[in-house]
């Protein structure tokens, strides 16, 4: 089907400063993304508050802001330029859990927006703890035995009946924020604490240890028309509890069998479908317990991701131009592959006959309080 009339201008919602856990690989996506929406005609409005990115250039969209990324801001924003639709794949978990704050407070409403891209209730789907779990059961996928804490007494009592060490992960936090892995009581009440205040909803997910277990990433692109295609494997060196933006990782992924490969390729396209990513890059990670081959899904991001800046760069399909066009109604089938001159439509999966390694940067020299220890909370620059 040909691009969407109905929609004449759009908000790109950007990723807010360079932090660890969110760096400039998603300047790359969004400017990505601001140049395919106003080749197409579209009149581009980007909110953005680092003025230090390529996005926020005064050529690259048709209106820029650069303000901070809160609601109430982007409210004000919506109120002035009357956009009609947003498109929050593009800056991250910011731009993510600023969309689902409009879409709470009823703005998306009130003003008649649309969110492109990304549904707020698949949003909130992937990035809900909970749901995501029930998600998973309901299509047959395991996935790490868990219970939800929304305070303290709650967490003290999955711990007790997970026993130690476990692994606490916020919910809606970017990079692990706020996340860990407990091998005491000790480190187990800071955690938690900490994790309680990182999360916007104060939920964690206290989850048994799978400390050990190889990891695995796919890189999946879904259209409309449910036309799926994996981008990417990618494979963790660094077993689990080693972040994987903070672990060397090697694309497409080497240590699968083609029996794994094809198993974890129809999941991750099962994860898509059941979540409800319509259209867009999603990536999907994946445990494998090295001595008995069990496999379970550990999230899934319903964006442009770290990992999607490297599937683009290993394969040389842009992954975030093409999410940008899907947004706005186009199928896999009518895009054409820059890759092979426009020979072939973008609907065809890359293949690489070479491999590409990716090794994280740590900048510990500029915080010498910071702790040393690789876990669950990204620490690379």
């Amino acid at each position: 089907m040909p691009k969407r009339s109905d929609i004449k201008s759009i908000l790109i919602i950007g990723a807010g400063p360079i932090v660890i856990g969110q760096a400039a690989e998603f300047d790359y996506s969004g400017a990505q993304a601001c140049k395919a929406l106003r080749d197409e005609g579209y009149k581009v409005i980007l909110v953005n508050s680092n003025p230090a990115t390529i996005m926020t250039d005064p050529e690259m969209a048709d209106v820029t802001y650069i303000e901070p990324i809160t609601w109430k801001v982007v409210e004000r924003i919506i109120a002035k330029e009357k956009p009609d639709a947003i498109l929050p794949t593009m800056g991250g978990q910011t731009a993510l859990n600023c969309a689902l704050d409009l879409h709470r407070h009823g703005i998306l409403e009130r003003y008649n927006v649309e969110l492109i891209g990304a549904s707020p209730e698949a949003i909130d789907k992937a990035e809900d703890r909970s749901k995501f779990k029930d998600a998973m059961t309901k299509i047959g996928l395991g996935s790490a035995r868990s219970g939800v804490a929304h305070s303290m007494d709650e967490a003290r009592a999955v711990q007790r009946e997970l026993g130690f060490p476990t692994i606490i992960r916020p919910s809606f936090t970017m990079g692990g924020s706020g996340g860990g892995i407990a091998y005491n009581e000790e480190e187990f009440e800071s955690i938690c604490k900490r994790g309680l205040e990182a999360s916007p909803t104060s939920e964690l997910l206290i989850e048994e240890s799978l400390l050990g277990w190889k990891e695995y990433e796919m890189e999946v692109v879904r259209d409309k028309a449910d036309n799926c295609i994996i981008i990417c494997s990618i494979e963790n060196l660094d077993p689990m509890g080693v972040h994987t933006g903070d672990s060397i990782t090697v694309a497409p992924a080497q240590t699968l069998t083609d029996k794994e490969y094809q198993i974890m390729r129809n999941a991750s396209i099962n994860v898509l479908r059941e979540i409800g990513v319509d259209t867009g890059g999603s990536n999907v990670q994946f445990a494998i317990n090295p001595n008995d081959g069990r496999m379970i899904v550990i999230e899934m991001n319903p964006r442009v991701s770290r990992s999607s800046a490297l599937a683009s760069k290993a394969t040389g399909f842009p992954i975030a131009k093409v999410a940008a066009k899907l947004a706005v109604g186009f199928t896999l089938d009518e895009l054409r592959n820059e890759i092979t001159g426009g020979a072939t439509p973008a609907s065809f999966e890359p293949s690489i006959d070479y491999v590409v390694t990716k090794i994280p940067r740590f900048a510990f020299e500029k915080f010498p309080a910071a702790d040393k220890h690789l876990t669950t909370q990204m620490k690379s620059v």
